[in-house]
């Protein structure tokens, strides 16, 4: 069936980029929508009628709690794990719908949260007592996480359905590009918005307007999508084809699924966590302005969004996919042992934070796509659900860590020695080396084509 497809609307460049637009402008609204509160702490954290009239009031422990709610849900009750077994089973209209929906559901909660106002406190895990206005808001964007999570494995299915034997690492690429653009606009626009229209609610009202608007978008990818199956109807379908539960137990003993699932983890544990301490990094060990320090982290999601088109481009052509993980994992080892040097010169901070977004863009570019030469395209939703769900976990617990140890290391003046959290940032780097090497080793082994090129001549 697939094959039968691919000789029809997936051979057609004008189709496949048009569906891929569809969908990732789909998930560049849900980035922004991610993003939005983020610039916005400070009126929601100002006293209420602060800030000009537009101080929410909320505590910082209530705004932590808030901002952790996103994963919750995904989390603590499996949601996206079995979002990814929803996926394979109903397929990615309903799933792509039904994640949309709920996208948009939970964001018009949270907009109704912070647009009013609401007396008295609720105690909620994880946070204790609350005010209602943030438990509501919590309670939406916990609801849209769900949607977001999911919409963004629907979507990795949908270029892994098109993009097959064509141009997927460049597809994948272009589509994460894209996001870091939702990311980037309401890092820079939220806030002005915000203050200039009348408070948080206007910014968050417009992140809601877009995931309608992406929602409607998806309902116009659903008719490609079905022309694209009316199309496969017209030949046998194999019944190998179909998800089953029993075929799990593939997906769970796939040796190769696991060294990819777990560079994820080791990979993203030494970029993503590492940002979050980054900036006082550059004011402690490289003393940096506070008014500038965060300009150098900040390079490197806006590198990526060239970066990592570029790099999947390569794999498309040239292939190597192995070898670009082995390259990006080494860089990312590099740069975090130097930052563990007592070098402290802000011009080697700027070139190391350049050499980290080269390995930010190699190994994206590769992983991603190589997870449909490994697990087939009936298990993929799953497979994807569950690289996920374990980087999630990795990423709440990395930052815990981080921040026992920096407190360890902080004098009595305030200052950070970060000798010892470089070191373990490049610990996950080693590991990501070993494990890349593993996955080198089992495409060998077992013929996945993750050093071939993508691009069927």
């Amino acid at each position: 069936m697939t094959e039968y497809l691919q000789r029809k609307l997936s051979d057609s460049a004008a189709a496949r980029w048009t569906a891929l637009v569809i969908v990732s402008c789909t998930m560049m609204f849900a980035y922004f929508f991610t993003d939005v509160m983020s610039p916005l702490e400070p009126l929601l954290t100002a006293e209420l009628g602060g800030e000009n009239g537009l101080g929410l009031g909320w505590t910082s422990s209530e705004y932590g709690f808030f901002s952790g709610a996103y994963g919750l849900m995904n989390v603590y009750l499996l949601l996206l794990f079995f979002g990814g077994i929803i996926l394979d089973k109903f397929g990615i209209r309903f799933t792509g719908l039904m994640s949309t929906a709920l996208m948009f559901g939970g964001a018009i909660i949270k907009w109704y949260a912070v647009s009013r106002s609401f007396e008295g406190t609720m105690w909620v895990p994880f946070g204790g007592d609350c005010q209602m206005q943030v438990v509501i808001a919590s309670l939406g964007f916990a609801i849209y996480g769900v949607g977001a999570e999911i919409a963004g494995i629907t979507v990795t299915k949908v270029i892994a359905k098109w993009f097959t034997g064509h141009e997927m690492a460049l597809a994948m690429g272009v589509q994460v590009a894209l996001a870091r653009v939702g990311t980037a606009v309401a890092l820079g626009a939220a806030l002005p918005i915000a203050k200039a229209f009348g408070g948080v609610s206007v910014s968050v009202g417009l992140g809601a307007s877009m995931l309608c608007i992406g929602m409607i978008s998806f309902l116009v990818y659903n008719v490609m999508d079905r022309k694209l199956d009316a199309q496969s109807a017209q030949v046998e379908s194999d019944p190998e084809d179909e998800f089953k539960f029993a075929d799990l137990k593939f997906l769970f003993t796939n040796r190769g699924f696991w060294y990819i699932a777990l560079l994820c983890v080791m990979f993203y544990g030494g970029v993503f966590p590492f940002l979050k301490f980054a900036t006082k990094l550059m004011i402690f060990k490289y003393g940096v302005d506070e008014g500038v320090a965060g300009l150098i982290p900040a390079m490197l999601p806006f590198g990526t969004i060239i970066l990592t088109p570029l790099f999947g481009s390569v794999y498309d052509k040239i292939g190597k996919g192995a070898t670009l993980m082995i390259i990006g994992s080494c860089l990312l080892t590099l740069v975090h042992v130097l930052f563990a040097l007592p070098i402290n010169s802000w011009v080697l901070a700027i070139l190391l934070m350049v050499f980290l977004g080269i390995a930010f863009g190699l190994v994206p570019s590769a992983m991603w796509p190589s997870v449909p030469k490994v697990i087939p395209m009936k298990l993929l939703g799953t497979a994807y659900a569950l690289i996920f769900y374990i980087q999630n976990i990795g990423l709440a617990m990395i930052p815990m860590w981080i921040g026992a140890v920096n407190e360890k290391n902080t004098d009595a003046t305030g200052f950070i020695d970060y000798t010892e959290t470089m070191t373990i940032f490049a610990c996950f780097g080693v590991v990501a080396i070993i494990i890349a090497f593993l996955l080198l080793f089992e495409d060998k082994k077992k013929g996945y084509g993750l050093q071939k090129a993508n691009l069927k001549k």
